[in-house]
Protein backbone atom coordinates (compact mmCIF):
# COMPACT_ATOMS: atom_id res chain seq x y z
CA UNK A 1 0.00 0.00 0.00
CA UNK A 2 1.17 3.52 -0.78
CA UNK A 3 1.64 5.83 2.18
CA UNK A 4 0.66 9.04 0.36
CA UNK A 5 -1.24 9.43 -2.90
CA UNK A 6 -1.80 12.79 -4.57
CA UNK A 7 -4.41 12.27 -7.28
CA UNK A 8 -4.91 15.09 -9.80
CA UNK A 9 -5.37 17.80 -7.21
CA UNK A 10 -5.87 21.40 -8.20
CA UNK A 11 -6.25 24.50 -6.08
CA UNK A 12 -7.83 27.72 -7.30
CA UNK A 13 -8.19 30.57 -4.80
CA UNK A 14 -11.25 32.87 -4.75
CA UNK A 15 -9.32 35.60 -6.62
CA UNK A 16 -8.71 33.18 -9.50
CA UNK A 17 -5.09 32.35 -8.67
CA UNK A 18 -4.29 28.76 -9.66
CA UNK A 19 -1.79 27.40 -7.15
CA UNK A 20 -1.90 23.73 -8.16
CA UNK A 21 -2.78 22.23 -11.53
CA UNK A 22 -3.69 18.52 -11.67
CA UNK A 23 -0.78 17.48 -9.46
CA UNK A 24 -0.29 13.72 -9.14
CA UNK A 25 2.35 11.55 -7.50
CA UNK A 26 2.55 8.88 -4.83
CA UNK A 27 4.99 7.96 -2.07
CA UNK A 28 5.66 4.36 -1.10
CA UNK A 29 5.86 3.29 2.53
CA UNK A 30 9.38 3.95 3.82
CA UNK A 31 10.29 6.19 0.88
CA UNK A 32 11.91 9.63 1.26
CA UNK A 33 10.85 12.21 -1.31
CA UNK A 34 12.18 15.75 -1.63
CA UNK A 35 9.66 18.28 -2.92
CA UNK A 36 11.55 20.99 -4.76
CA UNK A 37 10.62 24.35 -6.22
CA UNK A 38 10.99 28.07 -5.73
CA UNK A 39 8.65 30.42 -3.89
CA UNK A 40 5.28 30.36 -5.60
CA UNK A 41 5.72 26.94 -7.15
CA UNK A 42 2.82 25.51 -5.15
CA UNK A 43 4.84 23.60 -2.55
CA UNK A 44 3.24 25.31 0.46
CA UNK A 45 -0.27 24.85 -0.90
CA UNK A 46 0.46 21.18 -1.50
CA UNK A 47 1.85 20.80 2.03
CA UNK A 48 -1.23 22.41 3.56
CA UNK A 49 -3.45 20.15 1.45
CA UNK A 50 -1.67 16.96 2.56
CA UNK A 51 -2.03 18.03 6.20
CA UNK A 52 -5.70 18.99 5.61
CA UNK A 53 -5.07 22.55 6.76
CA UNK A 54 -6.42 23.47 3.35
CA UNK A 55 -8.78 21.71 0.96
CA UNK A 56 -7.97 21.35 -2.74
CA UNK A 57 -10.51 22.60 -5.26
CA UNK A 58 -10.54 19.21 -6.99
CA UNK A 59 -8.81 15.84 -6.84
CA UNK A 60 -8.10 13.50 -3.95
CA UNK A 61 -5.38 12.94 -1.34
CA UNK A 62 -5.13 9.50 0.26
CA UNK A 63 -3.15 8.48 3.33
CA UNK A 64 -2.70 4.71 3.65
CA UNK A 65 -5.50 4.28 1.14
CA UNK A 66 -7.98 6.50 3.01
CA UNK A 67 -9.25 9.58 1.19
CA UNK A 68 -8.74 12.56 3.48
CA UNK A 69 -10.06 15.34 1.24
CA UNK A 70 -13.34 16.58 2.63
CA UNK A 71 -13.17 14.51 5.83
CA UNK A 72 -14.60 16.00 9.02
CA UNK A 73 -12.19 16.74 11.89
CA UNK A 74 -13.40 13.80 13.96
CA UNK A 75 -12.58 11.33 11.19
CA UNK A 76 -9.29 13.08 10.41
CA UNK A 77 -7.91 12.66 13.95
CA UNK A 78 -6.81 9.01 13.68
CA UNK A 79 -5.15 9.74 10.34
CA UNK A 80 -3.36 12.84 11.64
CA UNK A 81 -1.92 10.74 14.46
CA UNK A 82 0.12 8.93 11.81
CA UNK A 83 1.63 12.16 10.50
CA UNK A 84 4.45 13.98 12.26
CA UNK A 85 5.37 17.47 11.14
CA UNK A 86 8.60 19.46 11.28
CA UNK A 87 8.24 23.15 10.48
CA UNK A 88 10.61 25.85 9.29
CA UNK A 89 9.99 28.02 12.36
CA UNK A 90 9.95 25.11 14.87
CA UNK A 91 6.47 25.93 16.30
CA UNK A 92 7.61 25.52 19.89
CA UNK A 93 6.01 27.24 22.88
CA UNK A 94 8.90 29.51 23.76
CA UNK A 95 8.12 30.22 27.41
CA UNK A 96 7.82 26.53 28.30
CA UNK A 97 10.56 24.01 28.94
CA UNK A 98 12.11 21.77 26.32
CA UNK A 99 10.70 18.77 28.22
CA UNK A 100 7.17 20.19 28.17
CA UNK A 101 7.36 20.94 24.46
CA UNK A 102 8.32 17.33 23.77
CA UNK A 103 5.50 16.03 25.98
CA UNK A 104 3.01 17.91 23.81
CA UNK A 105 3.88 15.44 21.05
CA UNK A 106 1.73 12.92 22.94
CA UNK A 107 -1.47 14.97 22.61
CA UNK A 108 -3.00 12.41 20.26
CA UNK A 109 -2.28 9.58 22.70
CA UNK A 110 -4.12 10.93 25.72
CA UNK A 111 -7.80 11.34 26.48
CA UNK A 112 -7.39 14.79 28.03
CA UNK A 113 -4.98 17.60 27.13
CA UNK A 114 -3.90 18.13 30.75
CA UNK A 115 -2.39 14.62 30.72
CA UNK A 116 0.44 15.96 28.54
CA UNK A 117 1.34 18.66 31.07
CA UNK A 118 4.44 17.74 33.01
CA UNK A 119 2.91 17.65 36.53
CA UNK A 120 0.10 15.33 35.37
CA UNK A 121 1.85 13.20 32.72
CA UNK A 122 2.21 9.49 33.43
CA UNK A 123 5.55 7.96 34.27
CA UNK A 124 5.52 6.20 30.89
CA UNK A 125 5.03 9.45 28.96
CA UNK A 126 7.70 11.24 30.97
CA UNK A 127 10.19 8.43 30.33
CA UNK A 128 9.31 8.41 26.65
CA UNK A 129 9.85 12.18 26.41
CA UNK A 130 13.34 11.80 27.90
CA UNK A 131 14.08 8.96 25.47
CA UNK A 132 13.07 11.21 22.56
CA UNK A 133 15.30 13.99 23.89
CA UNK A 134 18.13 11.50 24.27
CA UNK A 135 17.77 10.50 20.62
CA UNK A 136 18.33 14.09 19.53
CA UNK A 137 21.10 14.66 22.09
CA UNK A 138 19.33 17.19 24.31
CA UNK A 139 18.56 15.51 27.65
CA UNK A 140 20.88 17.98 29.38
CA UNK A 141 18.62 20.84 28.24
CA UNK A 142 15.30 19.31 29.28
CA UNK A 143 14.59 22.02 31.89
CA UNK A 144 15.72 24.94 29.72
CA UNK A 145 13.13 27.28 28.22
CA UNK A 146 12.72 26.70 24.50
CA UNK A 147 13.53 30.31 23.62
CA UNK A 148 16.92 30.02 25.33
CA UNK A 149 18.14 27.50 22.76
CA UNK A 150 19.90 28.06 19.46
CA UNK A 151 17.98 27.55 16.23
CA UNK A 152 19.56 24.17 15.62
CA UNK A 153 18.72 23.04 19.15
CA UNK A 154 15.13 24.24 18.78
CA UNK A 155 14.71 22.22 15.61
CA UNK A 156 16.10 19.17 17.44
CA UNK A 157 13.43 19.70 20.10
CA UNK A 158 10.82 19.85 17.33
CA UNK A 159 12.13 16.53 15.96
CA UNK A 160 11.95 15.02 19.48
CA UNK A 161 8.34 16.24 19.76
CA UNK A 162 7.62 14.58 16.40
CA UNK A 163 9.18 11.32 17.66
CA UNK A 164 6.96 11.50 20.76
CA UNK A 165 4.02 11.15 18.41
CA UNK A 166 5.24 7.80 16.98
CA UNK A 167 4.38 8.84 13.40
CA UNK A 168 4.48 6.65 10.32
CA UNK A 169 4.77 9.61 7.94
CA UNK A 170 6.92 12.73 8.39
CA UNK A 171 6.14 15.98 6.57
CA UNK A 172 9.04 18.41 6.84
CA UNK A 173 8.40 21.93 5.58
CA UNK A 174 11.72 23.71 4.90
CA UNK A 175 13.21 22.22 8.10
CA UNK A 176 16.57 24.00 7.75
CA UNK A 177 15.56 27.28 6.09
CA UNK A 178 15.96 29.20 9.38
CA UNK A 179 19.34 27.66 10.24
CA UNK A 180 22.93 28.43 9.33
CA UNK A 181 24.59 25.92 6.96
CA UNK A 182 26.40 23.94 9.67
CA UNK A 183 23.34 23.60 11.92
CA UNK A 184 21.21 22.85 8.87
CA UNK A 185 23.33 19.89 7.82
CA UNK A 186 23.41 18.56 11.38
CA UNK A 187 19.60 18.69 11.52
CA UNK A 188 19.25 17.00 8.12
CA UNK A 189 21.73 14.28 9.16
CA UNK A 190 19.74 13.66 12.34
CA UNK A 191 16.36 13.67 10.61
CA UNK A 192 17.52 11.26 7.90
CA UNK A 193 19.15 8.93 10.45
CA UNK A 194 15.88 8.72 12.37
CA UNK A 195 13.89 8.22 9.19
CA UNK A 196 16.08 5.30 8.12
CA UNK A 197 16.28 3.59 11.50
CA UNK A 198 12.49 3.72 11.95
CA UNK A 199 11.54 3.05 8.34
CA UNK A 200 9.44 6.23 8.16
CA UNK A 201 7.89 7.71 5.04
CA UNK A 202 9.08 11.28 4.40
CA UNK A 203 8.01 14.18 2.21
CA UNK A 204 10.52 17.00 2.73
CA UNK A 205 10.11 20.43 1.17
CA UNK A 206 13.42 22.12 0.35
CA UNK A 207 14.75 25.18 -1.44
CA UNK A 208 18.44 24.32 -1.28
CA UNK A 209 19.51 22.38 -4.36
CA UNK A 210 22.80 21.18 -2.85
CA UNK A 211 20.94 19.73 0.15
CA UNK A 212 18.36 18.09 -2.11
CA UNK A 213 21.11 16.43 -4.12
CA UNK A 214 22.80 15.15 -0.99
CA UNK A 215 19.79 13.79 0.87
CA UNK A 216 17.11 13.08 -1.70
CA UNK A 217 16.76 9.78 -3.52
CA UNK A 218 13.71 10.92 -5.43
CA UNK A 219 12.80 14.45 -6.43
CA UNK A 220 9.37 15.82 -7.22
CA UNK A 221 9.80 19.31 -8.66
CA UNK A 222 7.00 21.85 -8.94
CA UNK A 223 6.87 24.97 -11.07
CA UNK A 224 3.85 27.27 -11.30
CA UNK A 225 1.65 24.61 -9.73
CA UNK A 226 2.68 21.83 -12.11
CA UNK A 227 4.85 18.75 -11.58
CA UNK A 228 7.77 19.24 -13.95
CA UNK A 229 9.92 16.37 -12.69
CA UNK A 230 9.31 13.15 -10.78
CA UNK A 231 12.48 11.13 -10.92
CA UNK A 232 15.67 10.11 -9.16
CA UNK A 233 18.23 12.72 -8.14
CA UNK A 234 20.36 11.73 -11.13
CA UNK A 235 17.85 13.38 -13.48
CA UNK A 236 18.81 16.82 -12.15
CA UNK A 237 21.24 18.74 -14.30
CA UNK A 238 22.30 22.37 -14.60
CA UNK A 239 19.94 23.04 -17.52
CA UNK A 240 16.91 21.72 -15.66
CA UNK A 241 17.87 23.56 -12.47
CA UNK A 242 18.13 26.84 -14.34
CA UNK A 243 14.75 26.32 -15.98
CA UNK A 244 13.16 25.35 -12.66
CA UNK A 245 14.31 28.52 -10.87
CA UNK A 246 14.51 30.99 -13.75
CA UNK A 247 10.96 32.28 -13.69
CA UNK A 248 8.09 31.69 -11.31
CA UNK A 249 4.56 32.85 -10.66
CA UNK A 250 3.96 33.18 -6.94
CA UNK A 251 0.84 32.02 -5.18
CA UNK A 252 -0.53 35.56 -5.08
CA UNK A 253 -0.26 35.63 -8.88
CA UNK A 254 2.67 38.06 -9.16
CA UNK A 255 5.28 37.10 -11.70
CA UNK A 256 8.89 37.37 -10.57
CA UNK A 257 12.09 36.86 -12.54
CA UNK A 258 14.89 35.10 -10.73
CA UNK A 259 18.44 35.09 -12.03
CA UNK A 260 20.33 31.99 -11.04
CA UNK A 261 24.00 31.13 -11.05
CA UNK A 262 23.65 27.36 -11.40
CA UNK A 263 27.02 26.84 -9.71
CA UNK A 264 25.65 28.55 -6.61
CA UNK A 265 22.05 27.36 -6.81
CA UNK A 266 22.38 25.66 -3.43
CA UNK A 267 22.19 29.01 -1.63
CA UNK A 268 18.70 29.81 -2.96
Amino acid sequence: MKAVEIDTISKVYPDGTKALNNVSFSVEKGEAVVLLGHNGSGKSTLFRSITSFEQPTSGEIRIDGITITGLKKRKLRPIRKKIGMVFQHFNLINNLSVFQNVLFGALGQTKFTFQTYSPFASKELRMKAMECLSRVGLTHLAKRRADQLSGGQQQRVAIARMLMQDPEIVLADEPIASLDPKAGREVMDLLWEIVRERGLTVVCILHQMDIAKEYGNRIVALKSGNVVLDSTIHALNDKFIKELYEKEVNEEGDEESIKVDVKKVGVL
